[in-house]
């Protein structure tokens, strides 16, 4: 924003590269990561749950929450972005396609702007490592057959 931070928290789901959740708040304490995971496995569950190593990832909040619905953590190892290349690709895409693009002045302007793109992103883009379908075609396809969110990542902005 103009003035202050934003941190922007996402869960993807690695098949399809729907997000399936995402949040922002303006400190980076865990409870909006919680809440969001929480959100996520309301539509279903994941084997591995792949996340960062940040404090919010790290804590035993979020380590109970995935353990608790039967999946297994893996996290990132320390300067490895490849690790969690389908996540950092849709960082890069939010920041270049829209939030440096835009001049937000309040937290509202940016919860806006990006369920905007969240939005385009799931539903009206095409991408062609899907063979050109958008990521709900093929996440709601995978739902329809296989209840299990295979793979799922978190990881903040």
């Amino acid at each position: 924003m103009s003035k202050g931070w934003v941190y922007l928290v996402a869960v993807l789901d690695w098949y399809s590269r729907y997000v399936v959740g995402w949040e922002i708040a303006i400190t980076m304490e865990a409870s909006f990561c919680l809440d969001v995971l929480e959100r996520a496995y309301q539509t279903g569950t994941a084997e591995i749950v792949n996340n960062d190593q940040g404090s919010q990832f790290t804590s035993d909040d979020f380590i109970q929450i995935v353990e608790t619905h039967g999946s297994r953590v893996s996290m990132d190892g320390r300067g490895r972005a490849f690790d969690n290349i389908f996540t950092e690709r849709l960082w890069r895409s939010v920041k270049h396609e829209e939030v440096y693009l835009k001049e937000y002045e309040t937290v509202a302007e940016v919860r806006a702007g990006l369920d905007k793109y969240f939005n385009f992103y799931n539903y009206e883009w095409p991408h062609q490592s899907l063979g050109y379908e958008t990521p709900a075609e093929v996440y709601q396809r995978g739902r329809i057959i296989d209840e299990n969110i295979p793979y799922i990542s978190i990881k903040s902005a």
